[in-house]
């Protein structure tokens, strides 16, 4: 059982683990593990008042692993899903193991969109993302920019270049498309 102070029992005994998978338990001896000295089960007492933690109520449906019986006992609810990427990051729980490579993918492009709707929610406000002050680009002239990327062994010189092109490039495909489609709405309305 998870979350609780008991060292859980194993499933099998050291001797069915050694017969069944070749080379369990070389560091059964204390003596060839490294981490002994750190390593105690004589710990005393935490001092934490309860041997299960108590269960947060969960008001709306968390999003769990497939792996886990139960939710944890406290999550956050500060960014409850929403929208197409809670529907994808839902997707991602629901139907894949956290082993698998479409879960994590799933909930990178879960992040991806929920970053391009709440850039659309922004124009709704009265104060819409800024990409120029948002960026720092109007910080760097002043900042060395030259000397401060060459000779530092900086692990972003690899992809600076490419760099204004993905922080600005969005931004500029998205101005394109409202002009264009901007463009044929006022042609229809003249013509």
């Amino acid at each position: 059982m998870p979350y609780t102070a008991q060292k859980p029992e194993p499933p099998e005994s050291p001797d069915e683990l050694r017969a069944r998978i070749p080379g369990w338990g070389v560091d059964a001896d204390p003596a060839d593990r490294p981490s002994v000295p750190k390593e105690r089960f004589d710990l005393p007492p935490t001092g934490a008042h309860w041997e299960f933690p108590e269960r947060q109520e969960e008001l709306a449906p968390r999003e769990r692993s497939i792996e886990h019986a139960m939710l944890t006992p406290v999550f956050g609810t500060a960014q409850p899903l929403s929208g197409l990427s809670g529907l994808i990051r839902r997707r991602a729980y629901d139907r894949y193991s956290e082993g698998q490579l479409a879960h994590w993918l799933l909930l990178v492009l879960g992040d991806r969109v929920d970053a391009v709707e709440n850039h659309l929610a922004s124009f709704a406000t009265l104060r819409p993302d800024n990409p120029i002050t948002e960026t720092g680009v109007l910080s760097e002239p002043g900042h060395r920019p030259i000397s401060s990327r060459f000779g530092r062994k900086r692990a972003d010189l690899k992809h600076m270049w490419m760099d204004p092109f993905l922080v600005a490039g969005p931004w500029i495909a998205g101005g394109i498309a409202v002009a264009v489609v901007a463009s044929k709405v006022l042609k229809r309305s003249r013509g």
